[in-house]
């Protein structure tokens, strides 16, 4: 014999979403709250700008992407721009020796 069937459970509470930040610190600036960033789903662009500095970022954007997603773009971008700026500045090291210079051919003809 089987047993009776219990009476399902009402679902609890819904839980909230909690809403994602619109605004951020600025990496340049490092004001609070003063980096806002514009979805323009019908055009495909996204647009940072800081209210302080005036620093701006551009970027594509698709259906499932949110404010947080283009500020972590440009985050990255600014990290690889630095990482580029330090390759292209990078010092010879201390301890390198200059290449001696080989003797030219013209002055042993003279002798």
């Amino acid at each position: 014999m089987g047993k009776r069937k219990k009476s399902s459970r009402k679902p609890g509470p819904a839980r909230q979403k909690v809403p994602l930040d619109t605004t951020f610190t600025c990496l340049f600036c490092h004001h609070d709250k003063s980096v806002t960033v514009r979805l323009d789903r019908k055009e495909g662009v996204a647009q940072l700008v800081c209210r302080v500095c005036d620093q701006r970022y551009q970027s594509k954007v698709n259906h499932l992407t949110e404010p947080i997603d283009i500020y972590s773009e440009w985050i990255d971008a600014a990290d690889a721009a630095q990482r580029e700026e330090q390759i292209a500045r990078r010092p010879v090291a201390s301890s390198s020796r200059p290449i001696p210079v080989p003797a030219s051919v013209d002055s042993e003809d003279e002798e």
